[in-house]
Order: C-alpha cells, then structure tokens, then sequence
C-alpha cells in the first residue's frame, strides 16, 4: 500500500487508508486536512508532485487549486460585508461606477458572489493571455451586457468571478486581490496560501496532470451561454506552469496551496469567524451564505445548483456532502472545500492528478465520507 506522510487521530484512519488505497490508483499527488471544533485532526500527504513519478509530494508541496480559490475570494467579501464597508444587497455600481453600463446598474454585489449577475464570460475573442491584463479585463466586464436576465438564475462564473468581486475588493480597500490575500487573510491566519506563486516558491509547486479527455456527446450550441462561458477563455493546464500565470491576479483560478493550507484559511468560516485567535469575521456576517441566490440548473454547468451567498449550498453532482448547515465548492478536477458549520468540521483536499469534471470526483468522494464515517 502507498505511504501516506503526516498526521491524524487514530479515530481518522479511515481517510489515510482511503488516501494510500487512491495513492495506489488514480491518485498522482494529494493531501488531506480535517479540522474539527478548532482542532487539526487530519492532516495527511502523499504521492508525488510530478506525473513521471519522480519528485516525492511532501509536506510543503503546494498546486494550483483552481477554482478552490473562489472561496478565498468570497471569504474576502465576506470580510468587507463584516467591516460595513460592503453591502451585498447594494448595486455592484455603488463601489464600481463603471460596472453600471449596459444594462447592469441592477446587478447586486450578491449576484457576483453567487453566480446569477449574468457576466459568465468575456465577449469572444477572449484568451487565458488576456487575463493576465487586470485593468483591460475588468473593463471588458464593465462594458458587457448580461447574457441573461441578472439574479434569475446561476451561471457559473468560471473565471470572471475573480475580476468582478475581485475589482470590488479592490475599489473599496485599494489594494488588489492577492495583496489583499496575503495581508488580510494568509498572514493573520499563518496559512500557506498565495494568489499565484512567488518565484521561490516555484519549486515546490506541483505539476498538474490533466484530465482524461471527455467523450465527445456531438457539436455543442456554440451560441448556448456554457460554450460562451468555457471558451472565453479556454482552460488551459499548461498556461499553470507559466512565469506568468503564475504572476497574475487571477482571484477564481490561481489559488497556490496544499489541504493544510486551505484548511488553516476556511475552518474561519465553520468556526464561526475565529480561528487560532485570530477574528475575520462574525457569525452574523457567515449566516449571509446561507441566503439562497439560487436553486436550479446552472447555466453553465447544466446541473442542478443551489447557491447562497459565495458558495454552494447543495447540488446532486456532490451527493456526499451533508445538507444542514453546510456548504462547499471546489476546482477543477477535484479539490474540494467543506464547511459544515453545525459539526464545526472543515474538509479540505487538494491534488495534481485531474479527475474529469468542474465540482468533485470519486476521489473527494471517498475522503469526505471517511471522514463523516469517523465521526
């Protein structure tokens, strides 16, 4: 069996044994964290960083976490909401005048955060390059009809989440979005957690290994608003290794950390705003998430969805999460965060290998129910 490096209570077996059973399979490099009332009760690694199998995963290896990243973002948010220096009830326009035009001045701060502002995607010809340019991105967003009816329905918002409440965040405290990150959240929090990655960090950054091509099921609308969605831009694996999407702000995408990582940013939200002493919020601004923007089939994802306030709530593609008091997302090809505030848990995973599809995989599948089968 695959060895698995870290920690865990004994009572948390199960999620090594699952770990090194996938370390076996179709897992190239992986780590696994828990955090229970406060406590790290797992916190487990393993595998390798590179798809040759040649560079061990070790305890400071960190990915790209893709659209994991998204709930830094609205952790962000929601931390201005906190401070009374957002309202999410508020016109987007209210702290980004720009925004306004083309039929958006009713576009709520909310409706960014939950995927239903109708801004899904950039106007074709639009490219991963482009995104690296903050400023011209952003006024591409600003200068766009929605592509649907705003606040009527989610469409996921793949990579333009990260400008849109990103820029918000900028205009209210001046500083950009991975400045905000690594001052406002990693820092206090100790968190290995980075929006891009440092030079010197490059290696130790895992290489990730792309997902199996999906059967083709015929020629896509290209008019449908999923296909507008996912080709502008179109995802590339290979631009992660890039000096410059590594340099980029890119607040729904290029999240860099491992599960410990994760974990030490989002247990703030299931343990009620504090953690290890340090207060982001208050338990009253967390219930905001929990105000359904959604519940339907997301227009860009063609499943059923059902978003609060910066997360999801529910949705059959991830069956094993518990409802209650929980909500999650995660990135592409797997990782996966779980917050589930009436346990007062965090489940945070994070790997290289792919696994097809944007929200979990059977891998996330089987760590989080070892990890509700311990408790």
């Amino acid at each position: 069996m695959a060895e698995v490096h870290g920690s865990f209570d004994e009572r948390f077996a199960g999620v090594r044994d699952a770990l090194a059973q996938h370390l076996d399979g179709d897992e190239v490099g992986a780590s696994v964290a828990v955090d229970l009332d406060g406590e790290t009760v797992v916190d487990i690694w393993g595998g390798y960083r590179d798809e040759q199998r040649t560079t061990p995963w070790t305890q400071d290896t960190i990915v790209n976490v893709w659209s994991t990243t998204k709930c830094v973002l609205n952790l962000a948010a929601l931390m201005l909401i906190d401070r009374g220096d957002l309202d999410p009830y508020a016109p987007v326009g209210n702290y980004w005048p720009e925004f306004s035009a083309k039929g958006k001045k009713d576009v709520e701060v909310r409706h960014l955060m939950s995927h239903t502002s109708g801004v899904s995607g950039w106007e074709q010809p639009f490219s991963v390059r482009d995104m690296y340019d903050w400023e011209t991105a952003c006024e591409r967003l600003a200068g766009q009809r929605p592509w649907w009816e705003p606040g009527t329905a989610s469409g996921y918002h793949a990579a333009t989440q990260g400008f849109l409440v990103g820029e918000v965040v900028r205009r209210i405290t001046n500083k950009t979005f991975s400045t905000f990150v690594r001052e406002e959240i990693a820092e206090p929090l100790g968190a290995d957690f980075q929006l891009g990655a440092r030079p010197a960090d490059w290696d130790r950054v895992a290489s990730l290994v792309a997902p199996p091509r999906p059967e083709s099921a015929g020629d896509p609308d290209p008019a449908s608003i999923s296909v507008r969605t996912f080709t502008a831009p179109v995802m590339s694996v290979k631009a992660t290794e890039t000096p410059e999407w590594r340099a980029a702000d890119l607040g729904a995408l290029n999240g860099h950390s491992n599960a410990r990582g994760v974990l030490d940013v989002l247990r703030v939200l299931s343990l009620g705003g504090t953690a290890g002493g340090v207060r982001l919020l208050s338990s009253k601004t967390i219930e905001l998430v929990f105000d359904q923007q959604s519940d339907g089939k997301d227009l860009v994802l063609e499943e059923p969805f059902r978003f609060g306030i910066g997360y999801c709530l529910g949705s059959p593609v991830v069956p094993y999460v518990p409802s209650g008091r929980t909500f999650y997302w995660g990135g592409w090809g797997g990782s996966l965060a779980v917050m589930d505030l009436d346990r007062r848990l965090t489940i945070t995973y994070m790997m290289n290998a792919m696994a097809q599809g944007i929200l979990g995989s059977a891998r996330s599948e089987a760590y989080v129910r070892a990890v509700y089968d311990a408790l």
